[in-house]
């Protein structure tokens, strides 16, 4: 039976909370040995059977920025409706295209708090990003499907250091306004704090960007990220980004280490008497079959410790 912990419930904490699993598109995009599409497949349903209510399956970025996923087509074609019911990342137009073409229903785009990462990760300026995702979100809105908006470097970038947090929600707000009905906030370097947290969101909801809208995307790099998600919970914030087995980075920012694990998101919320509706046990059996396949041992702190309990004498 796999160990939990005691329930002692925190005042003034949201009842229920959403886990929003990148796993197999934030989690896999910067692994250099190809993955077979047939044991990503079988992820984003393990992922699902575990009960997680948003799994994003793939991106449709161009195969020579991001090989890794260069089987976005066949993987969605091969979970068939449930794929396309998944939320995918989609670019520009071009890969929007790929996504109407498959009958994808959730798209998502990324932008950047800053002009670096702009300049690196999309080839834009940090105003000229707004011009590419325009059209972009304007025909996904036209033709039925939800649009959710990343913002990267939102707590510190490698190159600029400090981000000013008017610049976080001003680029957020654009974003909104462009159309995207959730915005992810990403701290994608793992500097993050939670006094920080905390004053982004409050930032944000002085500037009309309410709780509603936001989800928050912690990387674990400074072993930050539950600390920094427990100010999100106090803040309001009830979506979360997390990565199954703490597998991910950012293939354009080497300080990039691996998310917020789920599994050990789900221990602390579970903890806390906050609900998720997502099975441990079988989310950790997930995660240690995927550590299988990559051939290395998952770096969330909850799967070692459970394979560990659950392993032979």
């Amino acid at each position: 039976m796999t160990a939990l912990p005691m329930v002692m419930p925190e005042p003034c904490l949201p009842a229920q909370v959403t886990i929003y699993e990148v796993g197999p598109r934030d989690g896999l995009q910067n692994e250099k040995a190809q993955v077979p599409t047939e044991a990503k497949e079988a992820f984003v349903r393990r992922l699902l059977a575990a009960g997680l209510p948003v799994v994003e399956a793939t991106s449709f970025v161009h195969p020579r920025w991001v090989p890794q996923l260069a089987d976005a087509e066949e993987l969605i074609t091969r979970l068939g409706a449930v794929g396309r019911g998944l939320p995918v990342l989609v670019p520009n137009e071009r890969g929007l295209d790929r996504a109407l073409e498959l009958g994808c229903e959730h798209v998502a785009i990324f932008g950047s708090a800053t002009e670096t990462f702009a300049s690196k990760n999309l080839n834009r300026s940090l105003d000229e990003q707004f011009a590419m995702f325009e059209p972009t979100v304007r025909r996904a809105r036209d033709a039925g499907l939800d649009v959710r908006a990343y913002v990267s470097m939102c707590f510190g970038d490698p190159w600029e250091g400090g981000v000013p947090i008017e610049q976080v929600v001003s680029v957020g707000r654009r974003l909104v306004d462009l159309g995207a009905s959730q915005l992810s906030l990403g701290d994608t370097i793992g500097v993050g704090t939670p006094g920080h947290v905390r004053a982004l969101v409050e930032a944000c909801v002085a500037a009309g960007l309410g709780t509603d809208l936001l989800a928050l995307h912690f990387h674990d790099t400074y072993g930050q990220a539950l600390t920094n998600t427990m100010a999100g919970l106090r803040a309001g914030v009830t979506t979360y980004d997390a990565s199954a087995g703490g597998l991910g980075g950012c293939p354009y920012a080497r300080s990039a280490t691996g998310n917020l694990a789920t599994e050990d998101l789900v221990w602390m919320l579970t903890g806390l008497g906050i609900g998720h509706g997502v099975d441990l046990a079988a989310l950790v059996a997930t995660s240690v079959w995927m550590a299988g396949v990559l051939g290395r041992p998952s770096p969330s702190a909850v799967v070692r410790a459970l394979a560990a309990a659950e392993a032979p004498a």
